[in-house]
């Protein structure tokens, strides 16, 4: 069955400055890295705007209206806060971006695609309910979460996050509904401080894995393969959605985990597993960090031939 992939030139039109990490270079180095042959299979779709409704079942409407309204002129931009900014491009990058993850879960649901990967920015997972935070506008997985259980009546979703920043955003959006579980492995102490494994949700639908600095494949594999992915199979979830950060990368500028790419590959072939186990497959992948361009660009490929199982 059809892997797909959502994105839309619109996201390259955010742009958060000279010297920012979060530069439209980093999508850029993806969709490169999925032209070679061996993704000529993906079913390649456009991004659609995601609609108020959609945006509010995660925000409040005046947080989303807010956002949507600030306008930017061509060639300058608004600071929202020190990491968080926006330009000319931003407010049609950042529906598209929450709309590719709507439509993710569309085409998984509706059964034309086994799983889907939204190669899309600005990402998501720190964006709280009505706080712009960490380079995120709106909280996309939080929002395919609500959409999924508004739309298609799936009455339990599993956020499980592998970037290396804690998803706060996402945590603090689902953790008060017993109908969403959410889990992070995460580097701790690293910003933005939360993630610890005493926040456990309103029904233990929480878990964090908190890694030290400089851990690497070994505690990865060990965070997942022991914890998370047992905790998920017993929670049981009709669908999976997954934010696919790369920034644990041994790589990467602005994490010290030493993450490799045969582990981001091992974790998404696992993932593909629990998904076919507990949920008829159905998983949707959704990039949020990853900082350098090489190591991005090989572990996004990685993830998604794992995604298409091959």
């Amino acid at each position: 069955m059809t892997v797909a992939l959502f994105t839309h030139p619109a996201c390259l039109g955010h742009d958060n400055g000279p010297g920012h990490p979060e530069r439209p270079d980093r999508l850029r180095a993806v969709l490169r890295a999925l032209e070679s042959e061996v993704f000529s299979t993906l079913a390649r779709e456009e991004a659609p705007e995601a609609t108020l409704e959609q945006l509010a079942r995660a925000h409040p409407e005046r947080y989303v209206e807010a956002i949507l309204s600030i306008a930017v002129p061509e060639g300058e931009r608004v600071m929202l806060d020190p990491d968080t900014g926006m330009s000319a491009g931003s407010r049609a990058a950042a529906l598209r971006s929450a709309g590719a993850a709507v439509a993710a879960v569309d085409a998984v649901m509706q059964g034309w695609a086994r799983a889907a990967f939204c190669a899309t920015r600005p990402p998501g997972h720190h964006a709280e309910a009505a706080r712009p935070m960490g380079f995120c506008l709106f909280g996309n997985a939080a929002i395919a979460a609500h959409h999924a259980r508004a739309v298609w009546g799936v009455a339990r979703v599993a956020v499980l996050d592998f970037d290396v920043h804690h998803g706060n955003g996402s945590q603090a959006i689902l953790e008060n509904d017993p109908a969403f579980f959410y889990a992070s492995s995460h580097e701790m102490p690293l910003y933005p401080g939360t993630g610890h494994p005493s926040e456990r949700g309103c029904d233990n639908n929480v878990l964090n894995v908190a890694l030290e600095p400089f851990s690497g494949g070994p505690e990865f594999r060990a965070a997942w393969g022991d914890t998370i992915l047992p905790a998920v199979r017993d929670w049981n979830p009709g669908l999976i959605i997954v934010s696919a950060g790369f920034d644990a990368h041994a790589r990467d500028p602005l994490a010290s985990l030493q993450v490799q790419t045969p582990d981001f590959s091992w974790l998404t072939h696992a993932l593909v597993e629990l998904a076919d186990e507990v949920c008829e497959g159905r998983i949707v992948s959704l990039l949020e960090g990853g900082y350098d361009l090489a190591a991005l660009a090989d572990s996004a490929a990685a993830h998604v031939r794992a995604l298409m199982r091959v």
